[in-house]
Parts: C-alpha cells; structure tokens; sequence
C-alpha cells in the first residue's frame, strides 16, 4: 500500500497551518477533506490530486465514518498515497483515533500530522489564554454535542474549577448552562462564545453564565464555535481586525 496521514489543517486561518502539513499535502495523490476545512488551504495540494469532500457536520447529511475508512483504503491498495485533512487537530474531537485504529487493523501504517486546535486558537484569537495563574491552573476540553448517557459529568467538570473549553456545544448551549449552574457553577462565571475563530468572519461574544444564551441568541451566533467558560474568559482585548459584539 502507499502512504498515508491523518493531518490537522488547524483552526482556519490558513498561515496556523503547520509546514509539515503543507509539505504531506503537497505529496498526496488523493485528499480526503472534511467540512470544516477552510478550502484555502488546499492550495498546498498537488495539482493533479484528486480533492474527496467527505463533510461530517452534526444534524446534516455526513458522509459515514465507515464510509470514509473504506474510501481512504480503496485508495491506498489501487496504490494512491492518501492525505485525510481534517480542521484543528486530528486528534481532539476530530475521529482521529477511531481512523487511525481502522487503518491500523487493516495493517496500514499512518503518520499523524498535529493542527492548532480550536479549543486553543479560538479563546486565543480574542486574547483569552485557556490558563493562567490568576484564574486557572488547568483546562478541561469538553464536548457539549452529547446527551443523555452521552452526557459529561457537569459536577465532575465544576469541580475541578478549571476552564471549560466546550466543543460543538451551540445547539445545547441552554442545557449546558442550566446543567453548569445545577452542579454548582457560579451565574456570574465569565463565559465567552467564538465563532468561526481566526477567520475574516469571526465574532464573539462575552457574557455571564446566566446571560450567555441569551446573547448569542441576540447577536446570532452559530456553528462552528467554541465556548470559553471561567475566569480567563474576563481577559484579553478584542483585534482590530475583529468583531466585538457587545
């Protein structure tokens, strides 16, 4: 079989790219990229690769986890060296070792390629550091997109008393605000929403964690975004060149 990689094209700005990124892009013969994938990036591609669309966006039409194993292992025994792009990093939330493990047993050997996550890059791109020692000695990634037994453990979690970084949490955010308040977290606790973080079209909002909602809601923030709960969500300074809705 030919080569493959599992690559992290990162938060969405194209220069958060990493060069060995760039440089496996431009080997590929076939380039397997999800949804979240700013399309600029592809310009490291070869010219003559063959570009597969494989979107995975919660609540529409997806292409299917097994679905995107088999296609990337159809390839590699017709002898094509495959690249699967994925944004942030492969593997935070992004089913990266899940294909990893399926490659594996089918004895293909991948190289992983880290991407800037966005759980990291988002709170950044407006000036909050998802640590500090004033605030908070640790961060806890979390994803809201579960429910049910899929639930995390919102006690557990307040707990801790570390920043929450939630991923893919905007469509539950009322039940993931009302839970954090259940289990014990403060109303007032600084929260910050990020939306499409590090591209031109970024926006945000700060509020409290009783306020949160209803201010995403007024300034008509959606998916992709990243939720910043706790005390570094009061720090930082809002670019220029971004928007500020307040």
């Amino acid at each position: 079989m030919s080569r493959a990689w599992l690559i992290g094209a990162g938060p969405g700005d194209v220069e958060l790219m990493t060069l060995k990124a760039t440089r496996a892009l431009g080997e590929a013969d076939v380039v397997l990229v999800d949804d979240l994938v700013n399309p600029d990036v592809l310009q490291f591609a070869r010219k003559d690769a063959q570009i597969v669309y494989v979107g995975k966006r919660g609540g529409q039409p997806s292409t299917s986890q097994a679905g995107i194993v088999e296609a990337m292992l159809a390839h590699l025994r017709a002898g094509r060296s495959v690249a699967r792009l994925k944004g942030g990093d492969p593997f935070v939330f992004g089913r990266g070792g899940e294909e990893q493990q399926a490659l594996a047993a089918a004895g293909v050997q991948v190289e992983i390629i880290n991407g800037i996550t966005a759980g990291i890059a988002a709170p950044a791109a407006i000036g909050i550091p998802v640590t500090h020692r004033d605030h908070a000695q640790g961060v806890v990634f979390v994803t809201g997109h579960g429910a049910g037994s899929n639930e995390p453990d919102w006690h557990a979690l307040v707990a801790t008393r570390m920043t929450l970084v939630i991923y893919m949490g905007m469509r539950r955010l009322g039940e993931i605000a009302a839970a954090l308040v259940q289990a014990g977290m403060s109303a007032e606790t600084p929260c910050a929403a990020i939306e499409s973080a590090t591209r031109p079209e970024q926006r945000h909002v700060r509020a409290t964690l009783d306020t949160l909602v209803a201010r995403v809601a007024a300034a008509g923030l959606g998916s992709p975004a990243i939720v910043v709960i706790g005390g570094v969500a009061t720090l930082g300074e809002t670019p220029v060149s971004r928007g500020d809705i307040t």
